[in-house]
């Protein structure tokens, strides 16, 4: 056998230093968490900072405090990935503990990157000075922009890292165009699994799409009364990642059009996927708790929006966790040839 480079980028020395661009990036992502989680670490404390009287959120104090704890553990988790994406010795760390936590942050960061920008934006064309808070009590209006400046920041920051880092350890998988790719990149599994994402997502993104454009169809009397310009554009995000996960996905296990990307392919098809099937299972799990008040309860048909969500990012993303594993699989094969 003939000896030949590696598939993934060796570990650097023990005394490798990120360069500056990428300790800098590094701060600014650990940073940008410190308003969420002082935020979170005083409610749990029992503060009421930025939550104005009569808010539901005061009505469970209980599960408010067990929302809270686990959302700091989850901002914590991005300062644990960007040392990660930065240390010599996270070259070494598994490669699916690392894909995991990953694309669950890409996904639940993306949507907020994109749509809220675009909530302010319409708020500032029609005059709606809401800009994306709730019209019932909520929490006051600068926490939105506080705690979604810093996602906004997160996102940036711990994306380029993780670009970065995946293009060092794994850029030899999405090389080249789509018409280049071997057959056995995406087998009758993958294919199938495509197939039936795009089958399940039909439900969801007809929804999304009746409420993006004004329908009330399914939607309690309390929503449709609350209903304003950030649902719309709400409905409109969650559509658009929706069906860019599906075609992206189909695109890629199809291998066509022969002449894109791959790596533009994969890395919309892992952002899609991961914006759909996150919040859509954070949704479906927040629609499953308790509440005394039936006029709060999530309709049936909402909540059929999230479970649609949730399983077609689910199924996509195991189409791309498949490429990539045998994508892999091929390249240490013809290394060892």
């Amino acid at each position: 056998m003939t000896q030949t480079a590696p598939l993934t980028a060796p570990a650097p020395a023990a005394g490798h230093r990120p360069s500056a661009a990428r300790r800098a990036l590094r701060a600014l992502a650990i940073l940008a968490c410190v308003p969420y989680i002082s935020l979170k670490v005083v409610w749990v404390a029992g503060g009421r900072l930025g939550i104005p009287a009569g808010s539901v959120l005061l009505e469970h104090p209980r599960m408010m405090m067990i929302a809270n704890a686990v959302s700091v553990v989850a901002d914590v988790l991005v300062v644990a990935l960007a040392l990660l994406l930065t240390q010599a010795w996270g070259r070494r760390f598994p490669a699916w503990l690392l894909a995991l936590p990953m694309w669950a942050a890409t996904g639940l960061l993306a949507p907020i990157m994109t749509g809220y920008p675009a909530q302010l934006a319409v708020a500032l064309l029609t005059g709606d000075e809401k800009a994306a808070a709730p019209a019932e009590p909520f929490l006051d209006e600068w926490v939105f922009g506080v705690v979604y400046g810093g996602f906004i920041l997160q996102g940036l920051a711990l994306g380029t890292l993780f670009a970065l880092y995946a293009r060092d350890r794994w850029g030899r998988l999405w090389r080249g165009r789509l018409g280049e790719l071997s057959a056995r990149t995406s087998g009758p599994g993958a294919r199938a699994l495509a197939v039936a994402g795009a089958a399940v997502a039909l439900v969801p993104a007809t929804l999304h799409l009746l409420w993006a454009t004004g329908a009330t169809t399914g939607l309690s009397a309390r929503l449709i009364a609350e209903r304003d310009s950030d649902d719309h554009v709400l409905e409109a995000t969650r559509l658009v990642f929706l069906l860019v996960a599906v075609v992206l996905t189909l695109l890629l296990v199809l291998r066509r059009p022969a002449r894109l990307r791959v790596r533009t392919t994969l890395v919309l098809a892992w952002t899609a996927s991961g914006a759909a099937g996150c919040w859509g299972a954070y949704l479906s799990l927040v629609a499953l708790l308790p509440d005394p008040d039936p006029a709060k309860q999530v309709p049936g048909l909402v909540q059929l929006s999230y479970a649609g969500d949730m399983i077609t990012g689910f199924l996509l993303a195991a189409c791309v966790a498949a490429f990539l594993k045998k994508s892999a699989a091929l390249r240490r094969r013809s290394a060892e040839a």
